[in-house]
């Protein structure tokens, strides 16, 4: 792995430090292909329950790289697939993602943290899509997501001014799920990280894919989906052991089976 994604494991959680100091993080193809490598990797590791992403103290990631962007063309962007090719791959990864996010999440940064399933704020964070300042549009997911968490009128606001906001007015609008002091930012996250990656590992990727389709189906559509994986969920080992756990007050020890 290139030097500008440092990748570790701690417990059962995948760590994927962006590391990019003398651009702010700012992304690019090849960043946005180890990021999605990693994070199939983690997914096909059976020891890891739950992937963390997280940038520096100055900046989870400040957008896209402009100066790549200089050369580009339409038939470059419309050619290479932008989104679909590299950072949609996201959507694919089955389990748990969570971005914790200190410093600057902008454009590209910004829409990397709506991609994963959780985003916990350092104070310090600040959020935006100001793509519009450079005479474009977000084009890393911006224009959908950001519309799907926060409401059509606060996403049109946020795109068509290029404001950006601070944590608290992101947890305000439902952008992230949490804020914490700067300081705690890591311990807060890997809590939460080790938390979840401590579940069954069958349920988790369930519920996630359940969650998700709220977002792309109707309501009769998403239930009867729900009703499938619920009881997809009682032909696993897991479910009997959560159970058998629960009625002798131990503690469970899933195995993803």
């Amino acid at each position: 792995m290139a030097d500008h994604l440092i990748v570790e494991t701690r417990d059962r959680v995948g760590i994927l430090r962006i590391n990019r100091p003398q651009r702010l993080n700012a992304l690019n193809d090849e960043l946005a292909r180890d990021i999605c490598a990693s994070l199939f990797a983690n997914d096909a590791n059976d020891a890891i329950g739950c992937t963390v992403i997280m940038g520096s103290d100055k900046a989870f990631a400040a957008g896209a790289d402009i100066g790549a962007m200089a050369e580009w063309n339409y038939a470059k962007v419309y050619g290479d697939d932008y989104i679909t090719k590299d950072w949609e791959g996201i959507r694919r990864v089955r389990k748990p993602v969570i971005a914790a996010v200190a410093g600057y999440a902008l454009g590209g940064g910004c829409e990397l943290a709506m991609a994963c399933d959780i985003r916990i704020a350092s104070e310090t964070a600040s959020f935006g899509q100001p793509e519009i300042n450079l005479g474009i549009i977000p084009g890393g997911g911006g224009t959908q997501r950001l519309t799907r968490l926060v409401g059509e009128g606060k996403a049109m606001e946020l795109i068509l001014t290029g404001e950006i906001i601070d944590a608290r007015t992101a947890y305000a609008i439902g952008l992230v799920n949490q804020v914490v002091p700067a300081e705690q930012l890591q311990a807060k996250t890997m809590e939460i990280a080790n938390r979840i990656a401590d579940k069954s590992p069958i349920a988790l990727q369930l519920a996630k894919e359940a969650v998700k389709l709220a977002s792309r189906s109707n309501l009769d559509e998403g239930l009867r989906r729900e009703v499938d994986l619920f009881a997809l969920c009682f032909s696993t080992e897991d479910k009997d052991e959560g159970v058998s756990a629960f009625l002798e007050k131990r503690k469970p020890a899933f195995k993803g089976k």
